[in-house]
């Protein structure tokens, strides 16, 4: 499960970062401390030639489905089942993207409730997690672009808090990623494991996360 992020590197980091040739304009560019399902989302997206940055609605939409709102239910993809499941099998093959951050939180369940952990790069680097796009046309021709963020099994550093994690791909990985080419899946499954823990930093932050209306930088600050 993956269900709040960040993204606050500068336009100019994430230019860099993935290589971008093809951007939004820099004033379109929107940083966050808490990103929720149904928000904008910044993704990259390779259309055969170049690195594209632009954004996608969180909430993946089939092409075939008959309302928007089946999105708010899809906003993860469990990379076990991505080459079965009719809402992901053609996305899978053909509309791969990265979607940006540089953290993400999920919830442990202790005798308090629940208790919120940042989770980032020792390195406090961006990166991208492995996601999908669809595009979808509502009968009164509103198009939609929206993604779902693949989970696979938590790796030793995430497991304390929760039992999945976004996949997030290492840097060598993304262009085979993003190669709209290459539609082996039996290569593309290899790619959607857990993150080097050793990595990995994760701890516990303050429950105002718990709301979307929060986002500061505070919201990634360490408690305890």
């Amino acid at each position: 499960m993956c269900g709040r992020f960040t993204l606050f590197s500068t336009y100019e980091t994430i230019i860099q970062r993935f290589r971008i040739e093809s951007a939004i304009d820099e004033t379109d560019y929107l940083v966050s401390y808490n990103i929720a399902p149904s928000q904008q989302v910044a993704a990259v997206i390779n259309d055969g030639s170049k690195n594209r940055l632009g954004y996608l609605r969180w909430g993946f939409i089939p092409s075939w489905a008959k309302d928007e709102s089946v999105g708010y239910k899809m906003i993860n993809a469990r990379a076990e089942t991505l080459g079965e499941k009719r809402s992901f099998k053609n996305a899978y093959q053909k509309q791969r993207c990265l979607i940006v951050a540089d953290a993400f939180y999920e919830w442990r369940r202790m005798e308090e409730g629940k208790v919120p952990f940042c989770i980032k790069l020792k390195s406090s680097e961006p990166f991208g997690f492995a996601g999908l796009w669809e595009s979808w046309k509502s009968p009164e021709g509103k198009i939609i672009h929206s993604c779902a963020i693949i989970t696979t099994n938590a790796n030793e550093a995430v497991s304390s808090v929760h039992d999945r994690m976004p996949v997030i791909l290492n840097r060598e990985e993304e262009n085979s990623w993003l190669n709209p080419k290459l539609r082996d899946t039996q290569i593309l499954n290899r790619l959607l494991v857990p993150y080097n823990s050793e990595e990995m930093d994760v701890y516990p932050v303050s429950k105002d996360v718990n709301s979307p209306r929060n986002n500061s930088p505070r919201l990634i600050e360490r408690i305890g």
